[in-house]
């Protein structure tokens, strides 16, 4: 690595983070990126690029040197204006504050608690079905049909059409986040026609009376949002509890899987479940980077960066970074403290659905902790290769009932 005349003293990096290959496996090279100082420079893709976390986590928590409003996407949407209206992700204060008070206020510690009795209830149908057959495939059988059905159930929106529209467009959407390349067309043309959908299916009229999508609409009744801003947050919505989710218990069902210790801990003390979750969010992170813009010129660790400048984070090189998480930040351990991981992002921008997708992840691993006795890996796992989010495609697991 060199010098970049642009940044004095930050080292150039020629590789492709968004390779197949690191794609799969990001972390040897995220490694590297750390050890190279606090930032380095990507040189196929002009960026300044952050990977450790002390970095990472005050960026982020610096919401107004680093804006949001540009887009979270390489494109700066003060120059090139997005395809789709701005939601409360790519949104600064003042309407940032507005529509994140409207989300917090439907996602409440009091609404989320009220939503447990139904996801256990749907935990209690779908699981001792997969348990039964014995060999399933732990994405598509489990980690996409639960959040489905009990997200979707919770936001009120339609049954017809979820598994053919939510998870395409989710993927879609978040593409947008990466460079412009063949994978992200992929993705634009596998979503061909969702967003569509899920506007049309997030208007007032097709969500369910009382759900938490009308909820939202309730909130546009009292002025608090613009009746344009209702079916966006709706749609945000669905991204917090399904998305997220449907990658992390992917992730947490491969890990502990290939964890057996781990597993017969989480077993052992079904009080660990909450830690479980932190650690696998923090191993695994599945939203692994993120792009933010300079609102003003500025010096961060010595490095003078322009106005208007775009950088990119790598949350899931911050999470695995030893200077925080101690020198086995490498290895699964479900009995670690991983609460200051930033898997969820970090200050205003920190993610408001967050509980609902930690929610979702107790219900059914603890349910699988209560009655099976081991997980096991059935078969190749098969990656899912995309430009933001790290999960998995296909994972063939086998249960043995406890």
């Amino acid at each position: 690595m060199t010098e970049v005349l642009a940044y004095p003293g930050v080292q150039v990096l020629g590789d492709d983070p968004y390779s197949d290959h690191n794609l799969a496996d990001p972390y040897p090279l995220f490694e590297r990126m750390r050890a190279a100082g606090p930032a380095v420079y990507l040189q196929k893709y002009n960026v300044l690029a952050f990977a450790r976390y002390e970095e990472c986590r005050d960026i982020l928590a610096d919401h107004q040197t680093f804006i949001n409003g540009a887009g979270v996407g390489p494109k700066n949407l003060h120059k090139e204006p997005s395809w789709k209206p701005q939601g409360i992700l790519d949104s600064d204060p003042p309407v940032h504050t507005q529509l994140r008070k409207a989300m917090a206020s439907v996602i409440s510690p009091k609404g989320t608690r009220a939503l447990r009795a139904g996801f256990e209830d749907f935990a209690a149908q779908l699981l001792p079905q997969l348990l039964a057959r014995g060999e399933i495939d732990g994405v598509k059988d489990l980690a996409q049909v639960y959040p489905l059905r009990v997200f979707g159930d919770a936001v009120g929106i339609p049954g017809e059409g979820r598994a053919e529209n939510l998870i395409s467009q989710g993927a879609m959407s978040f593409s947008y986040f990466g460079p412009e390349d063949e994978r992200q067309q992929h993705f634009i043309e596998q979503g061909a026609g969702t967003f569509e959908w899920v506007m049309d299916h997030t208007a007032r009229a097709k969500l369910a009376p009382g759900g938490l999508g009308a909820q939202l609409w309730d909130r546009a009744d009292a002025g608090d949002i613009s009746a344009e801003a209702a079916p966006l947050l709706v749609r945000a919505l669905l991204s917090a509890g399904l998305d997220t989710t449907v990658i992390g218990l992917g992730n947490a069902l491969k890990l502990l899987a290939e964890h057996p210790d781990e597993w017969a801990k989480l077993r052992q003390n079904p009080r660990l479940v909450k830690f479980a979750i932190d650690e696998v969010l923090r191993y695994d992170s599945p939203f692994q980077s993120f792009f933010r813009t300079t609102g003003a010129g500025t010096v961060f660790r010595g490095i003078p960066i322009p106005a208007d400048t775009k950088i990119v984070l790598f949350l899931g090189s911050a999470n695995r970074d030893t200077a925080q998480f101690g020198p086995d930040a490498g290895e699964f351990r479900i009995e670690r403290d991983a609460a200051s991981m930033i898997a969820f992002g970090n200050g205003i921008h920190r993610c408001v659905g967050q509980p609902l997708t930690r929610l979702e992840m107790e219900v059914v691993l603890g349910w699988l902790a209560e009655h099976v006795e081991r997980l096991e890996p059935a078969g190749e796992p098969v990656p899912y290769l995309h430009n933001t989010l790290k999960g998995w495609d296909s994972l063939p697991l086998r249960l043995i009932p406890a």
